[in-house]
């Protein structure tokens, strides 16, 4: 009779010591370093897909027969559970009708090959503010010309855009990289100004010789952040493509500041990346002084990102 001194027990040890470990580093992923290749950033980034270690680690251990691996796979589902437990749950239906206002980001892509049918499907969204990256040269008429009735008022910046549906004051590129890749405006709606940010930070790259390289998103970040730090306003909504998750520990000068609304008011993950099959939430509502009461995605649009709305209480 196999014991677990023989070589099954040896095999279920090591089943047992791979779970304490997935465990581990999901439990303190926030102190997993970046270092030269950011291997934290890169970790954070699909932090939802380490739970995929535990059916891998439950197989391992039934094939091995070994109880000790079974009990230690209990480690990795239990951090995972007290991680993202409550993001599964759908927080939409405890506040739903209750928002003033709703706000939708988009990266829509610059390669986007139908632009007309993307700015029609977020104008039938309902939005009062839409926030649109990747705007490029050629379709930005294609947008101004399909959202001129819905949405009288807009910024006129390059690249990162406002619509709006009420007016828009203090219009202002904000500096977090060389060329315009995020703006700043008031939106005066009924119930009062929210400042509101869209912002497209830095792309993000995986080479072989610098692995995942996110210094230029990082510096951005920080720049973005110290802009919502000096915002003088109390309601204020920062929204648009992060290149990163609100997991993502190098993003926290601007997460700290906010709340997440898809954390606050989503059902489960919201991933927007890619659109084809989207396996991260790289595409962030965040808010200050206001609550969201509903977050969701849109369907494709064409873009290789989905929209991402939220309905917000002021």
């Amino acid at each position: 009779m196999p014991t677990g001194r023989g070589p099954r027990g040896r095999r279920g040890l090591l089943i047992a010591v791979g779970a304490v470990c997935a465990a581990l580093m999901m439990a303190l992923h926030t102190w997993i370093p970046n270092g030269v290749v950011n291997l934290g950033s890169l970790f954070q980034t699909f932090l939802p897909w380490a739970g995929l270690s535990v059916p891998a680690l439950l197989v391992a251990a039934a094939v091995r027969r070994s109880r000790l691996a079974a009990v230690a796979v209990l480690a990795p589902l239990a951090v995972w559970g007290c991680l993202f437990g409550g993001t599964l749950a759908d927080k939409r239906s405890e506040r739903s009708g209750s928002g003033n206002l709703t706000v939708v980001s988009h990266n829509v892509d610059e390669d986007n090959p139908d632009p007309a049918r993307t700015a029609r499907a977020l104008a039938a969204s309902g939005a009062e503010v839409l926030a649109l990256q990747e705007m490029s040269s050629k379709a930005t008429p294609v947008y101004e010309r399909e959202l001129a009735a819905g949405y009288p008022y807009r910024s006129d910046t390059l690249g990162v855009r406002l619509w709006s549906k009420h007016p828009l004051n203090g219009v202002e590129a904000v500096p977090i990289m060389p060329w315009t890749r995020a703006v700043r405006a008031t939106v005066e709606t009924p119930h009062g100004p929210v400042a509101v940010f869209a912002a497209h930070l830095a792309s993000v790259r995986v080479t072989p010789d610098a692995g995942f390289t996110t210094d230029r998103r990082n510096d951005a970040a920080r720049k973005l952040a110290a802009a919502v730090r000096a915002e003088p306003l109390d309601r204020v909504v920062v929204m648009g493509d992060f290149n990163g998750t609100a997991d993502d520990t190098a993003l926290r000068p601007v997460t700290s500041q906010l709340t997440s609304a898809q954390r606050e008011a989503g059902a489960g993950f919201g991933f927007t990346w890619p659109a084809a099959f989207p396996m991260v939430r790289i595409d962030q509502i965040l808010v200050k002084g206001m609550n969201a009461t509903s977050s969701w995605t849109l369907p494709a649009t064409g873009s290789d990102h989905l929209p991402v709305a939220a309905s917000l209480r002021l």
